[in-house]
Protein backbone atom coordinates (compact mmCIF):
# COMPACT_ATOMS: atom_id res chain seq x y z
CA UNK A 1 0.00 0.00 0.00
CA UNK A 2 1.33 3.07 -0.75
CA UNK A 3 2.01 6.22 1.98
CA UNK A 4 0.72 9.32 1.18
CA UNK A 5 3.18 12.23 1.50
CA UNK A 6 2.80 16.01 1.36
CA UNK A 7 3.55 18.03 -1.62
CA UNK A 8 7.22 19.46 -0.76
CA UNK A 9 7.91 15.68 -1.98
CA UNK A 10 7.54 17.02 -5.63
CA UNK A 11 9.40 20.18 -4.87
CA UNK A 12 12.82 18.43 -6.13
CA UNK A 13 11.69 17.27 -8.91
CA UNK A 14 9.70 19.69 -9.93
CA UNK A 15 12.36 22.20 -9.48
CA UNK A 16 14.43 20.94 -11.95
CA UNK A 17 11.34 22.03 -14.49
CA UNK A 18 10.41 25.59 -13.22
CA UNK A 19 12.86 28.11 -12.34
CA UNK A 20 10.83 29.10 -8.97
CA UNK A 21 9.76 27.27 -5.64
CA UNK A 22 7.07 25.18 -7.14
CA UNK A 23 5.60 23.99 -3.65
CA UNK A 24 4.48 27.64 -2.81
CA UNK A 25 2.54 27.97 -6.03
CA UNK A 26 -1.12 28.42 -5.82
CA UNK A 27 -3.46 25.21 -7.21
CA UNK A 28 -6.98 25.06 -7.82
CA UNK A 29 -8.43 21.46 -8.38
CA UNK A 30 -10.40 21.37 -11.63
CA UNK A 31 -12.71 18.99 -9.56
CA UNK A 32 -13.92 20.48 -6.44
CA UNK A 33 -12.53 23.52 -6.64
CA UNK A 34 -10.31 23.45 -3.70
CA UNK A 35 -7.46 25.78 -3.50
CA UNK A 36 -4.33 25.62 -1.62
CA UNK A 37 -0.56 25.80 -1.80
CA UNK A 38 1.28 23.09 -4.13
CA UNK A 39 2.91 21.96 -0.72
CA UNK A 40 -0.25 20.82 1.10
CA UNK A 41 -1.11 18.76 -1.96
CA UNK A 42 -1.23 14.57 -1.28
CA UNK A 43 1.47 12.93 -3.17
CA UNK A 44 2.39 8.99 -3.81
CA UNK A 45 5.59 9.00 -4.66
CA UNK A 46 5.77 5.13 -5.06
CA UNK A 47 4.53 4.64 -8.52
CA UNK A 48 6.57 5.14 -11.80
CA UNK A 49 6.07 9.02 -11.37
CA UNK A 50 5.01 10.75 -8.80
CA UNK A 51 0.57 11.33 -8.42
CA UNK A 52 -0.64 14.70 -6.57
CA UNK A 53 -4.02 14.22 -5.14
CA UNK A 54 -6.48 16.84 -4.02
CA UNK A 55 -6.41 17.01 -0.01
CA UNK A 56 -9.97 17.29 0.08
CA UNK A 57 -11.61 15.74 -2.60
CA UNK A 58 -8.80 13.06 -3.41
CA UNK A 59 -9.05 13.50 -7.43
CA UNK A 60 -5.79 13.63 -9.67
CA UNK A 61 -4.33 17.28 -9.55
CA UNK A 62 -0.78 16.39 -11.58
CA UNK A 63 1.82 13.51 -12.54
CA UNK A 64 4.73 13.54 -12.70
CA UNK A 65 6.86 11.09 -14.54
CA UNK A 66 10.55 11.05 -15.35
CA UNK A 67 13.01 9.00 -17.32
CA UNK A 68 16.70 9.61 -18.29
CA UNK A 69 16.74 12.92 -19.98
CA UNK A 70 12.97 13.32 -20.43
CA UNK A 71 10.00 14.73 -18.20
CA UNK A 72 5.97 14.01 -18.55
CA UNK A 73 3.94 16.60 -16.69
CA UNK A 74 0.23 15.78 -16.65
CA UNK A 75 -1.77 18.68 -14.63
CA UNK A 76 -5.40 18.34 -16.36
CA UNK A 77 -6.54 18.07 -12.80
CA UNK A 78 -5.11 22.15 -12.10
CA UNK A 79 -7.84 24.93 -12.89
CA UNK A 80 -4.13 26.86 -12.45
CA UNK A 81 -1.22 26.90 -11.12
CA UNK A 82 -0.40 30.20 -9.82
CA UNK A 83 3.57 30.65 -8.97
CA UNK A 84 5.12 33.82 -7.43
CA UNK A 85 8.00 35.04 -10.16
CA UNK A 86 10.66 37.44 -9.44
CA UNK A 87 10.47 41.17 -11.02
CA UNK A 88 12.06 41.43 -14.50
Amino acid sequence: MSIPLDGNVMAGALGELFAVDVSLGVVECASCGHTGLMAEVVVYADAPGMVARCPHCSDVLLRLVRRENRAWLDMRGLVCLRLGVPDS
